[in-house]
């Protein structure tokens, strides 16, 4: 079963090395520039993990978060802070976040991250299949 990944983030050059680097394991990725493109994609279509970056301009990565949590309940979000916003992603966690990870992001713990993040989708999907 593939995971549908959604990147999330203002940097382009990094938005192009998480896309070519998910394809390559053959994942379907999805990217957005901003809180705003990511909201209106989840509109459209379902993904399964959310990364996206604690600060961007215009709304943020919290309160993006705060937004999906809310449409999307299902969907996990993992969180992507500077070493300097620690508690960005912390504060991310305990408004619903699955996860974060520091930037400079390290690939394989970020996909380690996503295939639990998605593990816990599925088995959040199967307890409200079951009520």
């Amino acid at each position: 079963m593939s995971i549908r990944i959604l990147v999330v983030d203002d940097e382009p050059d990094f938005i192009e090395t998480m896309v070519k680097r998910f394809t390559f394991r053959k994942m379907p990725v999805t990217a957005a520039p901003s809180g705003i493109a990511a909201l209106k994609l989840l509109e459209a279509e379902s993904f399964d993990v959310v990364i996206m970056d604690v600060r961007m301009p215009g709304k943020d990565g919290i309160e993006t978060l705060k937004e999906i949590k809310k449409r999307y309940p299902l969907t996990e979000v993992i969180m992507l802070t500077g070493h300097a916003s620690v508690e960005s992603g912390m504060r991310g966690m305990s408004l619903g976040a699955y996860d974060y990870v520091l930037k400079p992001v390290d690939f394989d713990e970020l996909l380690e991250k996503v295939r639990k993040a998605h593990e816990r989708k599925l088995l959040n999907e199967g307890r409200k299949a079951s009520r």
